[in-house]
């Protein structure tokens, strides 16, 4: 049975019988797979953009104007941007 039904399945495209792809369990589950693929969406392209640092935008007024290390400004060994992210 399921060898003659075949081709015209495949011909007109249906799958699914209609009873189902009307039900409210179909509906809750395609409403779950569409948000799961935004969602995928959504993680895959910010992992492709660069690391946002927000402590960079805004200007923190605890920080010295100018440093208090023993080390001089050139030297590497005082300043703390090694540590960022």
């Amino acid at each position: 049975m399921i060898a003659t039904l075949l081709p015209l399945v495949t011909a007109w495209g249906i799958v699914l019988p209609e009873s189902l792809l009307s039900s409210q369990t179909f509906a809750v589950l395609s409403t779950v797979v569409a948000i799961n693929t935004v969602m995928y969406g959504a993680l895959a392209l910010a992992k492709m953009l660069p690391k946002v640092y927000p402590r960079d935008w805004v200007t923190d007024r605890s920080r010295r104007a100018e440093t208090r290390s023993i080390h001089p400004e050139g030297s590497g060994q005082g300043d703390d941007s090694q540590f960022r992210g």
